[in-house]
């Protein structure tokens, strides 16, 4: 039988647009009034979740799903880049920044390697794949973009280098449908024209 899972990405905060690793920054009062329009959008679905992060459970909320914070859709370990500005951290540690770009076994900034990050990811995506693939249905989770793009690397079975050539916006779903590992992909469709802005 064939499910659906459907990923949200949150609505703007302040570390999106001052271009810092995300740390659990709240959603800016304009992220809010973006995803409050945006909940009659939200596509039908018979279970919800969420990232743990601050930002993912409002925008959750602003929309207006109960969802449940699962650990397992938790954001990119950065360790202790995470909440500083790329842009700073470039600066002091250019190497590691570049090792982190282009090696993805590198983890310099003490959380996880990219390659980590992904196999988590596919953990999720496979745990629900086994829990509710032989009822079919639909899954839907607000997620950090780049939980998004790990789990795309998974459902298309795509080597690791791609995560860096996947853009996800924010409030834009991206659905996967299909059954046995065999997933079909609708990637990037905003919730309503105020997720444009």
């Amino acid at each position: 039988m064939t499910m659906q899972v459907m990923l949200i990405s949150p609505a703007v905060n302040a570390a999106l647009r001052e271009a810092r690793f995300d740390g659990d920054a709240p959603l800016d009062a304009a992220g809010v009034r973006q995803a409050r329009a945006a909940a009659a959008a939200v596509p039908v679905a018979d279970r919800h979740g969420c990232g743990p992060s601050l930002r993912c459970v409002q925008t959750a909320d602003a929309l207006g799903l109960r969802a449940e914070p699962d650990l397992g859709l938790r954001g990119w370990d950065l360790g202790r880049w995470s909440g500083q500005r790329l842009a700073e951290v470039s600066a002091r540690e250019p190497e590691e920044v570049s090792a982190w770009m282009t090696d993805p076994s590198a983890a310099g900034h003490g959380g996880e390697s990219l390659v980590a990050f992904c196999a988590r990811a596919a953990r999720w995506l496979d745990s629900v794949e086994s829990t509710y693939g032989e009822d079919g249905g639909r899954v839907l989770a607000v997620v950090e973009p780049a939980v998004v793009r790990a789990v795309i690397v998974r459902a298309l079975a795509l080597p690791v280098q791609a995560f860096w050539r996947l853009d996800v916006a924010p409030l834009t779903s991206t659905g996967l449908s299909g059954r046995s590992g065999r997933w079909n992909l609708r990637c990037g469709q905003p919730l309503s024209p105020a997720a444009e802005n």
